[in-house]
């Protein structure tokens, strides 16, 4: 089964075409470098919960947009090799110079596939 890194974080709206840049480059790199997918989603209907959701999980504000993001690997151990290319890539070193979100704000983590149809 696959691995999945999946990630939620906020963007300013005025800073989206910048995010989507680096997207551009960062999803070519990763595939490059061995992902099998890579996927980055704007939140259209993304309500604010009472209690949790996604613009909570990140403390979104009105003007940002929140985004969902996820990278697809053949497993574990290949996520790990692709992220070490990928990180040592200088393509990524300078488009991580000026990040166009609060990487503070960031939620990721690493998931393993329980089921795929």
């Amino acid at each position: 089964m696959t691995y999945v890194d999946g990630f939620v974080l906020a963007v300013k709206k005025d800073k989206l075409d910048a995010y989507k840049a680096l997207t551009e480059i960062a999803g070519p790199v990763w595939k490059e470098h061995g992902a099998l997918n890579y996927v980055e989603c704007a939140g259209e209907d993304v309500p604010y919960g009472q209690v949790t959701s996604f613009p909570r999980a990140v403390n979104a504000t009105d003007d940002e947009v929140v985004i969902f993001s996820w990278i697809v690997h053949a497993s574990r151990q290949a996520r790990d090799v692709t992220n070490a290319k990928v990180m040592a890539d200088p393509r990524i070193a300078a488009s991580m110079k000026d990040m166009p979100f609060d990487g503070k704000r960031l939620i990721f983590g690493g998931f393993e596939t329980i089921f795929e149809a």
